[in-house]
């Protein structure tokens, strides 16, 4: 399966201010965003609660822009554009992503706080997300997960 956008030609400041707008208009209180190296930290608040969301971004590094399909090694201009159109489908895949939550949360499918649960910021830095998805995999490799439907025997 192809990945969402990835042929767009949207550049990543668009979709940054579509992302701002969309927010805004969901109500989020603040927003701001940065970057350090493969990672773009999207933040803001909403009704109170603090939200830092960190999305993996594309190294330019990576052997995806380095090398063709093919294993051939690419021009450097092929390696640049292959790397900023990874960037700029990451960018439309998550104002996607946002719109989604706020859509289910006004159907009243969800709520925020379960939508947004993983990235509530907590005192300390880390997030709900950071504290609680170690625990949960330790709880699945030793077996202690419930199964979420019940053993039917057939015949």
């Amino acid at each position: 399966m192809g990945r969402y956008a990835s042929n767009t030609q949207v550049s990543e400041d668009r979709s940054r201010a579509e992302l701002e707008r969309t927010l805004l208009r969901y109500g989020a209180d603040k927003f701001g965003y940065f970057f350090q190296e493969g990672m773009a930290i999207i933040l803001f608040e909403f009704d109170g609660w603090p939200i830092r969301m960190n999305i993996p971004m594309p190294r330019r590094d990576e052997e995806e822009f380095m090398l063709t399909d093919t294993g051939r090694e690419r021009v450097e201009g092929a390696a640049l554009k292959a790397w900023e159109q990874a960037k700029r489908q990451r960018w439309r895949a998550l104002v996607l992503m946002i719109k989604a939550k706020f859509e289910a949360i006004l159907m009243g499918s969800a709520s925020f706080e379960r939508e947004f649960m993983g990235w509530i910021a907590l005192p300390g830095g880390k997030t709900v997300g950071d504290e609680i998805i170690g625990k949960l995999l330790d709880a699945k490799e030793g077996g202690q997960m419930p199964k979420a439907l019940p053993e039917f025997k057939i015949g």
